[in-house]
């Protein structure tokens, strides 16, 4: 699938949305200077801009990681932008996916165990879990290496491990933040083909930061951050056109 299916519905929309650090009495710094924006169900959209463009700060506002200081966010028709640290906690865990740069999986746990660890958090049954997990595993090509652990495993796959727990729950949206940044260009390949092809299977959206530009190519928009601010929006459509 290439892009959003046809009429597909809003599943991120924020508007004004801002955050800014420090107190009424020092020096306040602008991370993020009041964003419009609409991400829809099953779109990549790649975050792209220099260091301190604010573009992190948005995908943790985006993943409930952290709460805006002003401005509206809507996840779906659940209006996420007031709520507190339980709220977005229980968000992230029934709506939200997260895979990083270092993977962050338990280095003591298998495979299977790193991936069914959310449904453990969400309360599936053991056998639940264990058969998704494994169902997981194998739709990453990983089948045969639920019981390693990470060190077992060579970058790609580790990130194949955090690419299927991220999905445990099955996620409305997908966050990725530099995804492929710690893999050799063939592997970061692969992941990000893993990524698309995932988009198709489950129709999830997802958003990921780079810097890399081939990365944010095969996404189906770029938005480039300058400032905290929208410098611009690049369609891939438009792009091949």
């Amino acid at each position: 699938m290439n892009g959003p299916p046809p009429g597909a519905l809003p599943v991120i929309e924020c508007r004004g949305l801002a955050k800014w650090y420090g107190d009424a009495v020092g020096e306040q710094v602008l991370a993020l200077d009041h964003i419009d924006l609409t991400i829809l169900q099953a779109e990549i959209v790649a975050l792209r801009g220099p260091s301190g463009s604010g573009k992190s700060t948005l995908l943790n506002l985006l993943g409930c990681l952290d709460r805006p200081s002003a401005g509206s966010y809507h996840l779906a028709d659940l209006d996420v932008s007031s709520l507190d640290r339980e709220g977005q906690a229980w968000v992230r865990l029934h709506f939200l996916g997260f895979v990083f740069q270092s993977f962050h999986l338990i280095a003591h746990a298998s495979a299977l165990e790193n991936v069914i660890l959310p449904l453990v958090y969400a309360g599936v049954s053991t056998k639940e879990r264990h058969a998704r997990g494994r169902a997981l595993l194998e739709r990453v090509g990983l089948a045969d290496r639920a019981e390693h652990r990470p060190a077992q495993l060579s970058g790609g796959q580790r990130q194949r491990v955090a690419i299927a727990r991220a999905l445990a729950c099955n996620p409305k949206v997908l966050f990725a933040d530099e995804p492929t940044g710690a893999l050799d260009s063939k592997t970061g390949r692969q992941i990000l083909d893993l990524l698309v092809d995932l988009r198709a299977s489950f129709g999830v959206t997802v958003v990921l930061v780079t810097h890399d530009a081939g990365v944010g190519a095969a996404a189906d928009r770029q938005i480039h951050l300058l400032d905290g601010r929208i410098q611009s929006i690049e369609s891939r459509a438009e792009a091949v056109a």
